[in-house]
């Protein structure tokens, strides 16, 4: 999982926030909605599940 955002940026709906290798293939995660990244719940390199919350956004 590579992050491409940090606390405190602005991010707009469909804004890509980190990419996820899954099956050799990337995957981008796109905002759900506009606001700040208030909270980054996962680090940088680690593995993930499948409706793992990654981020907390504040509209």
């Amino acid at each position: 999982m590579e992050i491409l955002v940090e606390v405190g940026d602005k991010a707009q709906k469909g804004q890509v926030l980190c990419i996820i290798e899954a099956m050799k293939l990337m995957n981008e995660i796109e905002a759900y909605q506009s606001g700040t990244i208030v909270e980054i719940l996962v680090e940088d390199g680690k593995a993930v599940s499948v409706g793992t919350p990654l981020f907390v956004i504040e509209p």
